[in-house]
């Protein structure tokens, strides 16, 4: 047999390899048509360095509570550690969504990257040497507070300068699933990281992984839009909160998250009294309890990513209420881990299908100046309340039981749904009016 291949034989290896081609480019197109977001390169480049780094970051988030545990044996520690980490949210987002208003958003996240990394190095070091103390663990959780301040709002409103308004509600779920697969991918890998690197160990490599960001930003070119206007910083401040508090939608929305933080989103600080007393798990169970809402939480984004633009907004945000109080709810009665699987997953799933539309809305309606104070103001009420929420859903928890610790705190959200669903006509209505008014013109030229 001739090893000679025919000229029709290479025209059929070339019309397969075609056809083959041709497949490929119209799954890609498929992806970029699912995922709007995704047909920006720079948002691809911030996507993968994102993962990248949340992957990093959910290992410290593990290590650090095992580190705490093992220097100090005391809940006691754990719980201060965790609220040492949001106390300088409360503090200083604010200012921070004054510079990020600012100064260039590019620069001052890959200023925060390199001071996230820092940090991870320092606690990385004292830990392998044998020198870290619970003081060291305080202080370093304290400082990374004061840099999430910065960072958060940072990143929130630099979405937009990747891919504008028109695929926001896009950009906004594929972050939060990048975050929520971060949450799946990196508690799983710190049981394994840890038994071999040690806890020292996992620091390190969480200081490597914020390189993504900063190889991510240095390989982008964008141009920012920032407030150049000689304003104090608290006149600054105080022009977002006139802003927000005029703005009868933004005003509405940030009092939304404020109550969900406190009284819904707080039902996973007691997770580990609900898996030993309600549940009777070790920290084996403990982890499939907090993997089932990243499950619930990926699936939610990809379908907010797809369908965000097709859907009303007010759709996703009641309805995400109703699933979540039902699915709380439900999961408080429950007495094995094989129950409680799948209302956690469904409660990750409304909650983020709430909240990556509320953050979409938000970015949608607030003007380019203001973007960042109002996502510090986002960031105080979502994030820098919820040791608030720790504080009452750990009282009531000791002194009635956590299955009565979820249920008051569905029965507070679910109430917040309903008056919400009450007045939505009159917030339209004063939305409309607003739009006109003298107050809508707060943003100073």
């Amino acid at each position: 047999m001739s090893s000679q291949v025919s000229s029709s034989d290479r025209y059929i290896i070339s019309e397969s390899q075609e056809l083959s081609l041709g497949e490929s480019r119209k799954w890609v197109q498929r992806i970029k048509t699912a995922f709007p977001a995704l047909k920006y390169k720079n948002y691809r480049l911030y996507f993968v360095g994102q993962l990248v780094s949340f992957i990093g970051s959910w290992l410290q988030n593990v290590a650090q509570g095992w580190l705490v545990w093992q220097l100090s044996q005391s809940a006691f520690w754990v719980g201060t550690i965790a609220a040492l980490n949001h106390i300088p949210i409360l503090l200083f987002a604010l200012f921070g969504g004054v510079i990020v208003d600012r100064v260039n958003r590019k620069k001052l996240i890959m200023l925060t990257q390199i001071a996230f990394m820092l940090l991870a190095f320092i606690l990385g070091i004292l830990t392998i040497t044998k020198t870290v103390t619970i003081w060291h663990i305080a202080l370093i959780s304290f400082l990374t507070g004061i840099v999430v301040a910065l960072d958060n709002p940072a990143r929130q409103s630099f979405v937009v300068d990747i891919v504008g308004k028109e695929d926001l509600h896009s950009a906004v779920a594929l972050n939060s699933s990048v975050f929520n697969g971060a949450r799946i991918i990196g508690p799983a890998a710190a049981g394994v990281l840890i038994a071999i690197v040690g806890t020292g160990g996992a620091f390190i490599i969480n200081g490597v992984s914020f390189l993504a960001v900063i190889f991510a930003l240095l390989s982008m070119n964008i141009s920012i839009k920032k407030d150049t206007r000689p304003i104090h910083p608290l006149k600054a401040i105080k022009e977002g909160i006139v802003y927000a508090w005029n703005h009868p939608v933004i005003k509405l929305l940030l009092c939304f998250a404020a109550v969900n933080s406190i009284f819904g989103w707080s039902y996973a600080t007691i997770m580990p009294v609900i898996a030993r007393q309600m549940l009777n798990q070790d920290a084996g169970g403990l982890g499939l309890l907090y993997t089932a809402s990243g499950i619930g939480a990926l699936v939610a984004s990809v379908i907010v990513s797809i369908y965000g633009k097709k859907i009303n907004k007010i759709f996703f945000i009641l309805g995400g209420n109703m699933l979540f109080t039902f699915a709380i709810f439900s999961f408080s009665f429950t007495n094995s881990l094989i129950s409680a699987l799948p209302f956690l997953i469904l409660a990750g799933f409304s909650l983020l299908i709430q909240f990556s539309t509320v953050n979409t809305a938000l970015q949608g309606m607030v003007e380019d100046k203001l973007r960042g104070r109002i996502m510090s103001l986002y960031t105080l009420v979502f994030i820098g309340l919820s040791p608030l929420g720790s504080l009452q859903v750990g009282f009531l928890a000791d002194s009635f039981g956590p299955g009565f610790a979820i249920r008051f705190g569905a029965f507070i959200v679910f109430l917040t749904g309903i008056a919400l669903f009450m007045f939505k006509d009159k917030i339209r209505k004063d939305y409309s009016n607003y739009k006109g008014s003298e107050k809508a013109k707060v943003v100073y030229e």
